[in-house]
């Protein structure tokens, strides 16, 4: 497997790395969005969190608060904007899951979640509902 992230990982690729455990490693993005923005991937290869192992779930996540109390401590933002890229089609540039941590200051021009995509559903919120607890 030729996987970008997991060589990082194993320190074969060179990285800013802020921190790492026997579950995660963090590292400054090259492409920043703001100072301080870190990804944190997990050490077990999974392309996204479909198919990551329940259990690396939790110590995981574990290291992404970790991190973020890291940068809260360090650089004092006024808030994150946190989340995954699952998919080509939402941004996902690298097929091994991981997950941003972007530090945020007030009137920084940066937007909420909410403003990266615009599709508003032509069914109503209870249609869908329906279909997704049907399917459950």
């Amino acid at each position: 497997m030729d996987c970008l992230f997991c060589s990082i990982s194993k320190g074969e690729i060179p990285s800013y790395t802020v921190y790492q455990d026997e579950h995660a490693v963090a590292f400054l993005d090259i492409h920043p969005l703001a100072p301080g923005h870190t990804v944190v991937i997990p050490r077990v290869h999974s392309a996204t969190i479909l198919d990551f192992p329940e259990a690396e779930m939790e110590p995981f996540l574990k290291g992404v608060k970790t991190v973020t109390a890291l940068l809260q401590r360090t650089l004092n933002p006024d808030g994150f904007t946190m989340g995954i890229n699952h998919g080509i089609v939402s941004g996902q540039s690298v097929s091994h899951l991981h997950f941003h941590i972007i530090p945020r200051w007030n009137n920084d021009k940066g937007g909420s979640l909410h403003s990266v995509v615009h599709n508003t559903p032509k069914e109503s919120v209870e249609e869908i509902a329906e279909r997704i607890s049907d399917g459950a």
